[in-house]
Order: C-alpha cells, then sequence, then structure tokens
C-alpha cells in the first residue's frame, strides 16, 4: 500500500517541506531512496526497533521510502518519525491514512519508540503555516518553540504511540499554546549583570555608550584585570530592546543551531557571545558538511565579543572582514549557497603588549624593542579598519574600589541610548537596511556628517599633530555624528568632534613605540 506524508528539512535559517512516500511491495530488502544522509539511512534500523518494541509488525517484504525532491539533500535523524509512521500505515496498521497529509511530523526515534529533540522547529512549523498545514506534530521538547507561530496548532509527543493514537482519535492530544508576545515583553530586561556593578571606568562606561548609541565596533585595550571583559559583558543591558521581529530573526538562528533549550520561547535579550581564541574558521563563520551557522551568525542582532584579539588566528579574523561589511555570510557547496545573517557589534579586547604592562600608569613593560609593534600587527589593517573606537582601559583605583559612591546602572544608560537610536531611524527611514550610524556609507557620510569651519580646522589639525591615517577621518565624523545624537544636538560641533578624535588611540603614529 502506498503511503504519502510530509516531514520538513531546514536549509540555513529556512524549512523546505519534504514529501515522504512509503510503499510496501512483493520482494524483500529495504531502500531509502532521495538522497539521504548516512544518518537517515540508518533510520530504518531505529525504526524497525522502535515499530517491533511496541507491539506492531515490521513488513517482511520489499519496503520504498522516498524522499522529494530528490535532488536536495536529506540529513539528521530527525526523519525517523515520519518514517515509522509512513511503515506502519503501509503496512496496512493504521487506518486513518487521509489523516497524514494535513501535518508534518518530524522527531528522532530511540529504539523504545521514544522521541527526541530535533533542530530548526521554528523554521519548520513557520514553513507549515505558510504551506497552510492543518498541524505539526514534533518533539515534546519543541512544542513550545514551535508554537511561538501562531494559526498553527503543534502537537508535542514523547513516544511514537502517542502519534498512532492521535491519528486515531485527533482529540487525544491537546495542541501546546504559547503567549509569545506577553512572555516576550516581560522578560526583555531580566539581565544578569549591570553597569552599577562597575566601580569608576567612567570614561570606558561612556565609550561603550556611544559604541551602543550608534552600533559601532569598538576594541578595549588595557592590562589585565582592568575590567575589560566584565565591561564587555554588559554591554547588552544598555543596548536598545529586541523588536519581535528581531527576536525571530534571532531564535531561528539559534533552533536551527539546537542552541535553544528545551521548552524554549523567543529570545527576549540580545545574544551575547565570546567564542574562545582557538576557535576556527568555520566554527566562527559557518560551515560544515552540513552547513550550520557559526559565532558570528549566533550573535546576530547582539553583540560578538572577542577576547585577547591578537591571539586568535589571522586567517579566522580575516574571514570576519566581508561578513562584517555585508551583515550575512554566504556558505557555497557545489550544489547549494546558504545565507547566514549577521548584523553583530564587535567588540574585542586585546592586552596593548605580551607581558600586558605597556602605558600602564604603575607597573613596567618588560617586553624588548618593537615587541609592543610586532603585537599589534597580529591584528591587520582592514579588520582595525572596521573598529570605531579605540578605547584605552586603565586600572581602578583602590579609592574608587574600596569607595560607597553608587554607580550609574544601565536602565539609565540605555534609556539615553534609546533615545539616540530613534533619532537615527527617523534619518534613516528611506534608506533600507540602514539603522544606525556605523553603517552609513561614503555618500551618505557627506550628506549627514557635515562640520563647520571650526570643527574642520580642529579636525586638520588632530589629524597632523597626532599623524592620524586616513582611515580615522571616516570613523571620526561617524562617531561625533552618534556623540551629537546623544547629546540632542542637530548638528556635529567642535566639543563632539573632540571626543570623538580621543577614540582613534590605535591610528596615532608612535602609539605603539
Amino acid at each position: 500500500m502506498l503511503v504519502k506524508l510530509f516531514g520538513s528539512a531546514v536549509y540555513g535559517v529556512e524549512a523546505i517541506t519534504i514529501t515522504i512516500e512509503v510503499n510496501v511491495l512483493a520482494g524483500s530488502n529495504y531502500y531509502i531512496v532521495g538522497l539521504p544522509d548516512n544518518a537517515v539511512k540508518e533510520s530504518l534500523q531505529r525504526v524497525e526497533s522502535a515499530v517491533k518494541s511496541n507491539g506492531l509488525l515490521m513488513p517482511r517484504t520489499k519496503l520504498v521510502v522516498n524522499m522529494a525532491p530528490a535532488d536536495l539533500r536529506k540529513s539528521g535523524a530527525a526523519f525517523d518519525l515520519p518514517i515509522a509512521i509512513g511503515t506502519i500505515a503501509a503496512s496496512e496498521q493504521l487506518d486513518a491514512v487521509a489523516l497524514l497529509e494535513d501535518y508534518i511530523i518530524m522527531g528522532e526515534l530511540n529504539l523504545d519508540g521514544t522521541i527526541q529533540p530535533i533542530k530548526g522547529a521554528l523554521p519548520i512549523a513557520i514553513t507549515a503555516r505558510k504551506e497552510n498545514f492543518k498541524g505539526l506534530i514534533v518533539p515534546a521538547a519543541n512544542a513550545r518553540e514551535a508554537a511561538m507561530v501562531n494559526n498553527i496548532h503543534v502537537y508535542g509527543v514523547n513516544h511514537i504511540t502517542e502519534v498512532i493514537e492521535f491519528l486515531r482519535n485527533p482529540s487525544s492530544l491537546q495542541p501546546t499554546t504559547v503567549d509569545t508576545r506577553d512572555e516576550f515583553y516581560h522578560s526583555q530586561y531580566d539581565f544578569e549583570f549591570d553597569f552599577s556593578d562597575v566601580k569608576g571606568q567612567h570614561n570606558i562606561k561612556r565609550a561603550l555608550e556611544i559604541a551602543a548609541a550608534g552600533g559601532h565596533n569598538a576594541i578595549l585595550i588595557g592590562p589585565p584585570g582592568a575590567g575589560k571583559t566584565m565591561l564587555a559583558k554588559r554591554l547588552p543591558t544598555i543596548l536598545p530592546p529586541l523588536t519581535l521581529h528581531e527576536a525571530l530573526e534571532t531564535t531561528k538562528i539559534h533552533s536551527v543551531a539546537g542552541k535553544l533549550p528545551e521548552n524554549a520561547t523567543l529570545i527576549s535579550k540580545r545574544p551575547f557571545r565570546s567564542p574562545h581564541h582557538t576557535v576556527s574558521d568555520a566554527a566562527l563563520v559557518g560551515g560544515g558538511g552540513v552547513p550550520q551557522p557559526g559565532e558570528i551568525s549566533l550573535a546576530h542582532n547582539g553583540v560578538l565579543f572577542l577576547d585577547e584579539l591578537p591571539e586568535f588566528k589571522r586567517t579566522v579574523l580575516e574571514v570576519m572582514r566581508q561578513p562584517m561589511e555585508e551583515r550575512k555570510v554566504t556558505i557555497s557547496r557545489a550544489k547549494v549557497a546558504l545565507d547566514f545573517p549577521s548584523s553583530f557589534m564587535l567588540i574585542a579586547s586585546m592586552n596593548p603588549c605580551p607581558c600586558g604592562f605597556y602605558n600602564h600608569p604603575e607597573k613596567e613593560c618588560t617586553c624588548p624593542p618593537g615587541a609592543v609593534q610586532k603585537y599589534l600587527n597580529k591584528i591587520s589593517g582592514p579588520l582595525l579598519d572596521r573598529i570605531d573606537l579605540h578605547v584605552e582601559v586603565t586600572p581602578v583605583p583602590f579609592s574608587e574600589l574600596s569607595g560607597k559612591k553608587t554607580e550609574e546602572g544601565s536602565a539609565s544608560i540605555r534609556e539615553r541610548v534609546i533615545q539616540a537610536r530613534e533619532i537615527q531611524a527617523k534619518r534613516y527611514q528611506q534608506q533600507p537596511g540602514v539603522y544606525a550610524n556605523a553603517q552609513m556609507s561614503s555618500k551618505q557620510l557627506k550628506d549627514i556628517c557635515v562640520i563647520d569651519h571650526v570643527g574642520a580646522n580642529l579636525l586638520k589639525a588632530a589629524m597632523d599633530k597626532l599623524n592620524l591615517s586616513a582611515r580615522a577621518y571616516d570613523r571620526i565624523l561617524k562617531v561625533s555624528r552618534t556623540i551629537a545624537d546623544l547629546a540632542g544636538s542637530e548638528n556635529i560641533k567642535p566639543e563632539h568632534l573632540a571626543e570623538a578624535i580621543q577614540y582613534r588611540s590605535l591610528d596615532r603614529e608612535g602609539w605603539a613605540g
């Protein structure tokens, strides 16, 4: 008997519906066709064990499973459940064959018939709704994730017998419901960290406020223990809250990567990713035999923090350059090219030299001559060119560490950042894909970052006196525009330029000796 039902395969961050046809014929042996990988081919062994463990019969004749479209590679164990249900129906042990075409069924089987969670339940649910399926049958651990999508019934199951019973009697299971908006808005400001935890470092907090307000990349340079990592971890607490659209985008990526916890709902806070410096190219940017999103995509709409930047392999840093400009990464294979979004803020930190104490106010640097410049040269000029703010971090004096003064919290800083972002949203409303000053093109820079005669003279004098490189010019104008937005000023004033100029430490000729 020929039976048709539906599953789904995830490619990039989108899902494609797969038609699964199961037929029991005269003959012997089992076959799966339609470009399956080894994990899909092995599913027949798991299916046979799960079927027999629950008192059902596995056909002893020829069994053919076809997965269409046949030119798309099928991978992973998530097709176990639809193949098992198709096999049971094709061998005439299940009467409700007509119901099968109303649902997308996905799940990985254990040998006893229990169902394991899958990756990509959210994009699968989005595609199922778009293609007008009545519902979705997924592992119970993925039910809340899939139920974020409205106007489609999502049924969470723990065992293959629950699926069989549901197909015989649809009232045996109740659909999972999630109040996505309510849960999303209630958890947006539930942060573990806060800027009030950081004693002193007012100039660094100010620099990070500017970075957050304009979407600028920043690098923190300072000795060990000065608070670089502590400050970077608190940056997401002052960024504007995610919109529902951004939250859905971010959650889809984490769903595809299998990073969502069980019973998860929409990600409500901006992601903060901090890969170790031993990370590979594919782990950072994405890739693999079955392309998966990398760290830069997992940081989409959030912050990517690279601690000890010069310790990262140079090739790893170089592959980031294009995604930083295009805000997406394309993984190309012989038969398919997949796009993963990667719009993130880069925050990096580094010691100023191998020993860590160059430019330290108290301790003396023990590095040999030329070591500072050699250490800095580990970071390429083109990558440094994409970092707007260079912030020197110095250790906090004991008097400030032991003081009782109450520090400004993240909430009040975030209010100023949101106001500045609202100004930018109005400014760029006619520019698709641009929402912050850091994304300005060269043409927009000329129209938006207009400075008066006094400001022009100040910038010229600074570039001549500090021997700033040419690449610093555009960055200074962009940062000064953000500083003006934070101040609520329509025009860029000399004081805004002066503050922006001080954030170009690594461009100063002779900074590294």
